[in-house]
């Protein structure tokens, strides 16, 4: 019986941890995107990508929070069920992601502490970082200590937007992309120091999500300074408003 207590530690310890993390997590882009709306910075009268976008991220968040609860407390044969319909659901949301950040540039309205081509550039590097860990927590369902640290690790990759309507970005140029890329990846540096507390080591899950969330920062600079993020933005922005406005010059705060 001694060889098995280490992991029912793990299982009966993790319940609360990783169902918490989610909630925190979720309650973070709820915050963030709720704040918007109440100062009035969003409405709901928005474009219709900008609805469907909205919908599929926080239908995810959703999900997010209702697995990690069914995982614990729930129907396991619900959470396989819902995992599968989350596999597709994440293919919808790199679309529409990748779709509303090129609707934003082409139109000129990235947000005034980005510069445009490194919106244009690094926001769809983000997704795909989310998409990948997320399919690797699905590869490995079957294990459960690799699975549940590959999604928090995921949701990190796209909690930024989140932190980015919390914190204060404007104070935050020319580093405000990589501080809420930062910010977010606390959230994996406390499931590190809970496994160190509690296993007495850190979980090579939680060293692979970290390694690919950072990535994305020296990454995506350096195509953004590159003549290949020159000519994507070029081609990007070609007939649209964005052409005019320098894609590595910060544009004036909103009047």
């Amino acid at each position: 019986m001694a060889t098995l207590a280490p992991s029912q530690i793990e299982r009966g310890t993790a319940d609360n941890f990783f169902r918490n993390m989610a909630i925190a997590m979720a309650a973070v882009i709820v915050a963030g995107f709720s704040t918007q709306y109440l100062t009035g910075r969003s409405t709901f009268a928005a474009r219709p990508l900008v609805h469907m976008h909205g919908i599929a991220f926080m239908g995810w968040v959703a999900l997010f929070v209702a697995q990690s609860w069914l995982a614990t407390r729930g129907s396991m044969a619900l959470h396989r069920t819902l995992g599968w319909i989350g596999a597709g659901w994440v293919v919808v949301m790199v679309l529409l992601s990748f779709l509303i950040i090129i609707d934003v540039t082409q139109r000129g309205t990235a947000p005034f502490f980005f510069l445009p081509q490194h919106f244009l550039i690094a926001n769809p590097m983000t997704a795909l970082v989310f998409a990948l860990l997320t399919a690797a927590a699905i590869r490995m369902r079957r294990q459960s200590d690799w699975h549940m640290r590959l999604h928090i690790s995921a949701m990190v990759a796209i909690i930024g937007p989140g932190f980015g309507r919390l914190l204060p970005m404007p104070l935050l140029v020319p580093y405000a992309f990589e501080v809420t890329g930062l910010v977010g990846m606390l959230f994996i540096v406390a499931g590190m120091v809970r496994d160190r507390i509690r296993l007495g080591h850190v979980h090579k899950a939680w060293w692979l999500g970290l390694a690919a969330n950072l990535a994305v920062i020296p990454l995506s600079a350096a195509i953004v300074y590159s003549p290949v993020g020159d000519a994507i933005y070029a081609a990007v922005t070609a007939g649209h408003p964005g052409a005019d406005l320098p894609g590595l010059e910060f544009s004036p705060p909103p009047l």
